[in-house]
């Protein structure tokens, strides 16, 4: 470790005249700049004569805990999506007034995940209270599906659909599936888990080429388009 550096946390204290705590909210809330760039991370190393600069508005609170959500295309993999949030493939419809953080991007939990084949909504949260209901409570959370499909529907398949099956050992509780058309079926599931919809076709003779995540709770995709991504709002809940 360089002896001609200290960190920038360290830096910032002295020259706010802050505690360390305080200035590592500065810093991590993205409020600090060091020349011409702005540094999220309290331990980034600096030189002891380096000038800081507070952004206007700056505030020394912890950072608030976020949800995101985002719009995962077909055939890619949700940590990939995760990767590719920036400010550039931001929704135009988010409306929540949240900077987009280093920090939102380094600690959120996938939650409700969704297979590489799939599309359609996923959710990245740090907030505790958004994980434990959809990872602690799954079987109280609906999450609407729409499934392309092909082969010949069993006499009474959705029927047999709508009734509940058998997944991993455990019975589910009944789905609600109907047509959208020929070739859709829309399914309404508690306690959805990756391969649950292919399973399920497959007991009644169909085979599933696409599936598409559109709702999960009360929150839908409404307004993203496929990479997109935005901030829950305040008033929303799942």
């Amino acid at each position: 470790m360089s002896t001609d550096t200290i960190r920038l946390s360290k830096l910032v204290a002295q020259q706010f005249s802050c505690s360390r705590t305080e200035a590592e909210h500065y810093i991590e809330g993205g409020w600090v700049k060091v020349g011409n760039e702005i540094i999220e991370e309290p331990g980034h190393r600096v030189s002891p004569l380096a000038q800081a600069e507070l952004l206007p508005g700056a505030v020394c609170t912890p950072a608030e805990p976020v949800t995101i959500l985002l719009h995962k295309p077909s055939g890619v993999a949700a940590e990939a999506v995760m990767r590719q949030v920036s400010e550039e493939n931001r929704s135009a419809d988010d409306r929540s007034g949240i900077r987009l953080l280093k920090r939102h991007l380094s600690k959120p939990s996938l939650s409700a995940p969704l297979e590489a084949m799939a599309s359609g909504l996923l959710i990245a949260s740090d907030d505790w209270r958004v994980i434990r209901k959809l990872t602690h409570d799954p079987l109280l959370i609906e999450h609407e599906v729409i499934a392309d499909v092909s082969g010949e529907l069993a006499a009474d398949g959705l029927h047999q659909l709508n009734r509940g099956i058998v997944y991993k050992g455990k019975v589910l509780p009944p789905m609600k599936v109907s047509w959208q058309n020929e070739t859709r079926l829309r399914f309404a599931v508690k306690g959805l888990q990756p391969g649950l919809i292919q399973h399920a076709c497959a007991q009644v003779g169909l085979e599933v080429s696409a599936l598409k995540r559109i709702r999960i709770g009360r929150i839908s995709m409404a307004g993203l388009k496929p990479g997109e991504w935005r901030f829950l709002l305040p008033h929303e809940r799942f």
